[in-house]
């Protein structure tokens, strides 16, 4: 109890890494009732993932801070909302952005659902974003601990302090109901502050390196990966100017801006610029000519 009142129950999703670790951490030291959630999704076989490890360090937070730890089953869920629309627009030959997808149907769909259905009121993550009422000043949500349900003023996701970690993007499809039940305890931190926090808290996550590449899987060879769900189809790479230059395996499998030496042996290196998914091709420039194909704002 605090003040009289129960304590608010936030469950907060950690990832095994520093950013959830603090976030969990700063929410203790302000007194909420915490429950740690990892959130189990969905793994490619045959590619090394780490989220057993990651587990285990979220896991490892959990006991230092003395807090209860739970395991979501996101399996299907993740599959369905972020894995098939992944190799969907590839097939199109559109590339997604899995992230915004991860966050919007499973970090704050799934895990939110779930959460509440456990008794939580809130839920916390380690994203780098700030997040207030319209009628707010712009310092006040930091201190202030809202009533829930008590106002129907519409939140608003504002970007987070340190501007070269940012996440706002990856939330913009989050909705209102969504935002209402959120908190992001870091969101007015720089990175470096993380860590320090981390570090003289004595989180052993303090020095982990930063995850990358998808959500929830991580780091792994994406081209790889499509070709168990795609047929590789093989193709030219040719520049602007129409000389080949090389051979794709199919050009659904490559991204705009991707740099590639096609050539081979040592050649020049190429990036590409354009995409034609019906002929099959890739168009592509050398570092001399690649701006003029790019749209200036």
């Amino acid at each position: 109890m605090r003040n009289g009142k129960k304590k608010t129950k936030v469950f907060v999703a950690m990832s095994g890494g520093v950013d959830s670790s603090v976030a969990v951490l700063l929410l203790k030291q302000k007194g909420y009732d915490l429950a740690g959630c990892f959130i189990k999704g969905w793994y490619p076989a045959g590619f090394m993932c780490d989220w057993k490890r990651d587990r285990r360090d979220a896991m490892r937070v959990c006991a230092r801070l003395g807090i209860p730890f739970i395991t979501i089953d996101a399996e299907k869920e993740y599959k369905r909302e972020v894995v098939d629309y992944m190799i969907r627009e590839y097939k199109a030959g559109r590339t997604p952005n899995p992230d915004v997808m991860c966050n919007k149907n499973v970090k704050f769909g799934v895990f939110l659902e779930k959460a509440l259905e456990m008794g939580a009121d809130k839920i916390a993550t380690g994203h780098y974003v700030r997040l207030r009422r319209a009628h707010q000043t712009p310092a006040d949500h930091l201190e202030v601990e809202l009533p829930l349900g008590s106002s129907t003023s519409k939140w608003r996701l504002l970007q987070a302090k340190d501007k070269n970690k940012d996440q706002s993007y990856f939330l913009w499809m989050l909705t209102q109901e969504q935002l209402k039940y959120c908190m992001f305890p870091i969101g007015n931190l720089l990175k470096p502050k993380v860590k320090k926090i981390a570090r003289e808290a004595g989180l052993h996550t303090a020095e982990k390196d930063e995850s990358m590449g998808v959500c929830f899987i991580g780091e792994f060879n994406m081209v790889d990966f499509l070709k168990k769900y795609i047929k590789p189809k093989k193709g030219k790479v040719v520049t602007a100017d129409g000389e080949v230059v090389g051979e794709h395996e199919g050009a659904v499998f490559y991204t705009i801006g991707q740099r590639h030496g096609f050539g081979g042996g040592g050649g020049i290196p190429y990036h590409i610029v354009a995409k034609d998914i019906k002929k099959n091709l890739l168009i592509v420039a050398d570092k001399a000519r690649e701006g003029e194909f790019y749209k200036k704002e």
